[in-house]
């Protein structure tokens, strides 16, 4: 997509950051915004890059996932105190 916009293919580019946010990329959610403010992105494509953006990710939440992420934090918090003595 990032290559599609450079070479001033923007509608191009749109579709491919659409697919991507509804796969739940964020980074592709936020060129869409931007494109959104700037007015290069209708509010029902944003719209609904957001929806599937949120769908997706909340198809990728588990328990099991959640406290991985708690305990990866977790070990992440004790080695920052660790490098602070």
């Amino acid at each position: 997509a990032s290559f599609d916009n450079h070479h001033d293919r923007v509608d191009r580019a749109i579709k491919h950051w659409t697919i991507a946010a509804n796969l739940g990329h964020d980074l592709s959610l936020a060129e869409l915004k931007l494109r959104y403010k700037s007015g290069l992105v209708s509010k029902e494509i944003f719209a609904g890059a957001l929806r599937g953006h949120q769908a997706a990710v909340d198809a990728t939440k588990s328990p099991q996932r959640e406290a991985a992420e708690a305990a990866h934090q977790r070990r992440k918090a004790a080695k920052a105190a660790r490098q602070r003595r």
